[in-house]
């Protein structure tokens, strides 16, 4: 029996993955349902423990973005993201931090300057910024990464409130400015926010979609604080009553040079105050669709018509409104499959006043916010921004996790119930639908209270288990190790493209243990306008190894690994399966 790719995604989920073959092999068992992993014993408190170690990592500059005591204009207030990739190669994670500005000045006549740190693999960083190439100022909002070019090292694409910059990884540790052969440095008018790399017409080159938050001509004379009031206090105006943005999309040459085919592709009329955009093949049918999060304007889904267009079809499946009708001011965004079931579910994290919006995938592409039924009703007085569903403690279901930080800091001494600093959020996933909040059981690298924005995830010292790199707004980034006490199993897949783009942005693996399926997919850009690790993280409980690792890659193919052991890094070839496996640290300390 062929199966097609969409076929294979619209089967009932255990029989589709556990019972077609895939390039010929055969698995003939075919279970009607998936039992849980054995996660073993469930202590009362949460087996995991975050300390921010970002002062002895050598993380001590500050991220500058706006005025500490008032934000005057919205452009100052939404701060930027951060990132953790591995630049040069060497199996480690490197971290960029974007920067900001200040009207009034930076202090010190610091540069306020975007920066590269080297991983030194033994717990500290150093700054490479300049080494690198990579000084710049200006008002950096988002990154994404990808290897445009296809030559093996993945470069970087940062927005700016201005002209966008595209730096080309030169492979012996510095990058080349080539925005303007590339030619996707943007209207200067512009707010450029969100961005990711992904390969819309699966020809195997990484193209680029760009979101804006607001119109030029608002832009161009930002109301000032004063306009209006939020509890009671005058704050920055916007981006209510400001023009919305619109949305870029630049198509890959494969030349190194982009053309902008924003309005063949129709999606010039799909306006609003976007922010991060995420790609993903919501519906299954193997072509990269796309997700942006927009602030007080209905959020788009960008369904890939495979011809080139794209329709917004998000109203019609859930991803548009509130349940009640109500566009949202989304920020950040997390996909993942938090049920299990084999559909990529979203998270998209809200202003004060509002919750984290759930939606559950129905594995038809159409979407309901199970919010509440999960228990994300937390403490409503906090605004949310970088998200990511994680299995920190790697029983094999992904955790929430989410940042917090008012945009006014003068709200809080009228109105104290509104603070400008907040805790980091961490919603235990309990393996039935719903999530309990074990935010004070993690220590103070989550409790600690900061005006946070881009969050990024990844394993930072490769020890097995997913640290936290988090974007401060005017104070030093937080570097959070996770310390598990789990004694569970884990296993990290990282993969490369030969007939798909290099960086397998786009790729969905699917990993099976016993007869439990988890699914992630390859992104350029989550969270809140940031980047985290591409090497995919499965925590197994138990289970000493994993009998089958599906991976639909991007241009359509299927390719099975089987057999595979745990508490390993594994790097999968397109084509070629496992070219080679890594052994490091543990999964408990």
């Amino acid at each position: 029996m062929t199966v097609t790719r969409r076929q294979l995604l619209r089967l009932p989920f255990w029989s589709a993955f556990l019972g077609t073959p895939a390039r010929g092999q055969r698995d003939d068992a075919q279970p009607d349902q998936a039992p849980a992993l054995d996660r073993g014993p469930r202590p009362g408190g949460y087996p995991v423990r975050f300390v921010d170690v970002a002062a002895e990592a050598g993380l001590t500059r500050t991220v500058y973005y706006g005025e500490a005591a008032s934000s005057d204009y919205i452009s100052e207030a939404n701060g930027c993201g951060v990132a953790f990739f591995d630049y040069d190669h060497d199996g480690w994670l490197d971290i960029l931090l974007l920067n900001g500005s200040r009207r009034s000045g930076i202090p010190g006549g610091e540069i306020a300057t975007n920066r590269l740190y080297k991983n030194n693999r033994d717990g500290t960083f150093s700054d490479v910024t300049k080494e690198a190439g990579l000084i710049r100022t200006g008002w950096a909002n988002g990154v994404c990464i990808g290897d445009y070019n296809n030559d093996g090292f993945d470069d970087l694409f940062i927005t700016y409130r201005g002209a966008n910059v595209l730096y080309r990884n030169n492979g012996d540790g510095t990058f080349r400015d080539v925005t303007e052969e590339a030619g996707v440095g943007g209207d200067p008018r512009r707010w450029h926010t969100g961005c990711t790399f992904f390969d819309h017409n699966r020809d195997g080159n990484l193209d680029l979609f760009v979101s804006t938050y607001i119109g030029a001509d608002s832009l161009k004379n930002l109301p000032p604080k004063g306009r209006t009031t939020w509890k009671g206090v005058p704050v920055a105006y916007g981006p209510q009553g400001l023009q919305e943005g619109s949305n870029v999309l630049y198509r890959n040459n494969g030349d190194g040079s982009f053309t902008e085919v924003t309005e063949q592709a129709q999606i010039l009329d799909a306006t609003g105050f976007g922010l991060t955009v995420m790609a993903t093949d919501y519906n299954g049918d193997g072509w990269q669709d796309l997700y942006v999060a927009c602030d007080s304007s209905p959020s788009i889904l960008f369904r890939n018509n495979q011809d080139g267009t794209f329709s917004d079809v998000a109203a019609e499946r859930g991803l548009a409104y509130s349940p009640d009708g109500v566009a949202q001011a989304g920020m950040g965004l997390a996909i993942g499959d938090y049920n299990s079931d084999g559909n990529l579910d979203i998270v998209k994290t809200h202003f004060a006043d509002d919750i984290p919006g759930l939606y559950r995938n129905d594995g038809q592409a159409y979407f309901t916010d199970e919010s509440t039924a999960a228990g994300l009703r937390t403490s409503t007085r906090h605004l949310e921004w970088g998200v990511g569903f994680v299995d920190f403690d790697s029983d094999g279901r992904p955790d929430l996790f989410f940042v917090t930080g008012s945009v006014y800091p003068e709200v809080e001494a009228v109105n104290p119930d509104y603070p400008y600093k907040g805790p980091r959020f961490l919603y235990r996933n309990l393996g039935n639908g719903s999530f309990a909040n074990v935010t004070e059981e993690c220590g103070p690298g989550v409790t600690a209270l900061h005006s946070s924005r881009g969050c990024a995830f990844g394993d930072f010292d490769n020890d097995g288990d997913m640290d936290i790199l988090v974007m401060n707004t005017n104070e030093p980034p937080s570097l959070i190790r996770a310390d598990s006490s789990s004694g569970n199993h884990w296993l990290k897949v990282k993969l490369s493209g030969t007939r798909s783009n290099r960086t397998a942005i786009g790729a969905r693996v699917f990993v099976q243990s016993g007869r439990t399926v988890q699914t992630q997919e390859v992104h350029s850009q989550d969270s809140y306008l940031s980047v985290s690790d591409f090497r995919l993280h499965f925590g197994l409980g138990r289970a000493t190894g994993v009998s089958l690792i599906r991976i639909h890659w991007p241009n359509g193919g299927v390719e099975d690994v089987r057999n595979v052991d745990a508490d390993q890094l594994v790097y999968i070839e397109e084509g070629n399966g496992i070219v080679r496996g890594e052994r490091f640290g543990n999964s408990s300390r």
